[in-house]
């Protein structure tokens, strides 16, 4: 097995909203200052999530696995102390096995099944309320399909003519690119990255390095928070990231709202195991009957 197919599985399992650009357009088209978004939180090393209410942060599940251990997040330049990281019961983390096997054989299709079957999302408890960034509102539609997305991230960067960049840093300085969603079901809603003169005159993707990045919509004139950058489907017949064709998977928000809000009512609570037992319950209840694309 070549080299590309592990770049793929690599990525793959560790994408999200960064942005690869389009190959007709400067770089600095895309670039924006912190203040643009300064509810944007800085996972330790690399990834990303979101501030939605003082004390807490939702990001992608593989992306918060290290926020709790010992090292805080940045949000709006400052470091936060982490208290505690809650996972959706439904993320499954990819298996070195599987992994294996693909690389063993060629075919990604497994690994890419896998991805769509896990709940990539998790929230993030801080140890005290943040007072200075104020945090953003989540969609609550379910009507996506159709609608452009604005990305942000400091992740790898690249172009759709080229791909994204080989070894470049997955930690950048931070740009901002907009899509239109294409599709979505339960658990995700996806976006391709269209050549010019088909794609948005800022065009972009996720690249590899900024997984739980925000995915917004504008709705009734502000900017809510409707997906989580989370993995990534190459385009057809190639093995690099970045280029033009390429899917970009993002959680769908819309579907975790009742999870979200049991859990951060149930740990603002002084009874810990009633909390948990009410947000596993929310959460059996969202997967016996996943609402509908």
């Amino acid at each position: 097995m070549n080299r590309y197919l592990f770049l793929v599985l690599l990525a793959t399992s560790s994408t999200a909203s960064a942005v690869v650009i389009r190959g007709d357009v400067v770089d600095a088209k895309y670039r924006i200052p912190a203040s643009v978004f300064p509810a944007l939180a800085d996972m330790p090393g690399e990834g990303h999530g979101v501030l939605i209410a003082p004390q807490w942060v939702v990001t992608a599940a593989h992306a918060g696995a290290h926020a709790g251990h010992g090292e805080g997040i940045t949000i709006g330049g400052v470091a936060r102390r982490v208290e505690r990281v809650i996972t959706y019961p439904g993320y499954k983390r990819l298996p070195d096995a599987l992994v294996k096997e693909a690389l063993a054989s060629g075919d990604i299709s497994k690994v890419h099944a896998f991805l769509a079957s896990s709940d990539d999302i998790a929230l993030i408890k801080l140890a005290s309320p943040v007072k200075d960034v104020i945090p953003v509102a989540l969609y609550r539609g379910k009507n996506e399909i159709g609608k452009t997305i604005e990305l942000i991230g400091k992740g790898a960067t690249g172009n759709g003519i080229a791909g994204q960049v080989p070894h470049g840093s997955h930690r950048t300085i931070l740009r901002r690119a907009f899509n239109v969603v294409t599709s979505a079901d339960a658990r995700y809603f996806w976006y391709r990255f269209d050549p010019p003169p088909s794609g948005l005159r800022l065009e972009g993707v996720g690249g590899s390095g900024d997984s739980g990045g925000p995915v917004l919509i504008v709705d009734k004139g502000r900017k809510q928070l409707a997906g989580l950058g989370s993995w990534n489907k190459y385009a057809p017949g190639h093995a690099l990231p970045g280029l033009y064709g390429q899917l970009g998977f993002n959680v769908r928000i819309s579907n975790y709202i009742e999870w979200i809000e049991s859990v951060m009512s149930a740990h603002a609570s002084t009874t810990p195991c009633l909390s948990r037992k009410a947000a596993n319950s929310s959460s059996k209840r969202m997967r016996e009957k996943p609402r509908a694309a």
